[in-house]
């Protein structure tokens, strides 16, 4: 009996440390699970959000599918005088082009969401550069301007996307607020996520298209201003020099 109870112990152990090493092998966005549970020190991240006492955020809008919602949105973004990013894939930017002047022209920031939205964590270095290369000329075909941040699709991300990020002088930006706006949660619940959530520093994540976008966003800017807050674009707030990146997505100076 004695003999019985420690075999089976044991094979209780080797089956945990199976499951575990499974478990640990899995991909959370892009990255393996033992990078973000043990942080391990060669792990990048984007910018999720940014230390700063200042009490200012960042609100974003990802476009890749339907553009009716846009204009009206710019128009509640400067009813209250707020800047704001698109970020465009490629084929909406094609499709859309009367429109992303529209952004760009009422002083929009642009950036880019990549070129046909896939899991660019599966694609080859020379994939990624392109998806990032093709987006980003068809905006700057349209604005002439240069274009500074990426938004991995679906949040997807490993080293290898970022550091071609990196290489062609982007910063990979992520958000530390979900509105889940395309769930189809009503304004009102999208609103209460991002103030159950809000800190300084923050990034929102929208969407250009999602159901009940019109009717959130102005409640969303009227209570974020009632508490004082500045809202602004992605470059309104997130650092492009002298910063560091922590294991969380904490932007902070090192000046």
């Amino acid at each position: 009996m004695p003999f019985y109870v420690i075999k089976s112990r044991t094979l209780k152990i080797c089956l945990v440390l199976i499951i575990v090493s499974i478990l640990l092998a899995v991909s959370i966005d892009g990255v393996s699970a033992a990078q973000v549970y043990f942080g391990y020190p060669n792990r990048k991240v984007p910018v999720y959000y940014v230390d700063t006492e200042e009490k200012k955020v960042a609100i974003s809008f990802d476009a890749a599918w339907g553009a009716d919602k846009t204009e009206k949105i710019m128009e509640i973004l400067k009813e209250y005088n707020c800047n704001a990013t698109f970020f465009l894939v490629g084929f909406w930017t094609d499709k859309y082009q009367d429109i992303v002047k529209k952004i760009d022209e009422n002083g929009f920031e642009i950036g880019t969401h990549s070129n046909t939205h896939p899991d660019m964590t599966k694609l080859s270095n020379d994939a990624i550069k392109n998806e990032l290369e093709s987006s980003i000329k068809l905006i700057k075909d349209i604005t002439g301007k240069e274009v500074k941040f990426f938004r991995a699709p679906y949040g997807a991300y490993n080293n290898q996307l970022i550091d071609c990020a990196e290489s062609m002088n982007l910063i990979t930006v992520q958000w530390s607020i979900d509105t889940l706006d395309w769930k189809g949660l009503s304004g009102e619940e999208i609103c209460t996520r991002v103030l159950n959530n809000l800190k300084p520093g923050s990034i929102i994540l929208c969407h250009n298209n999602s159901d009940h976008i019109l009717e959130a966003l102005p409640m969303i800017l009227d209570r974020l201003q009632k508490q004082g807050y500045k809202v602004g674009a992605v470059g309104d707030l997130v650092m492009t020099k002298n910063y560091e990146i922590d294991r969380n997505g904490m932007q902070k100076s090192v000046a």
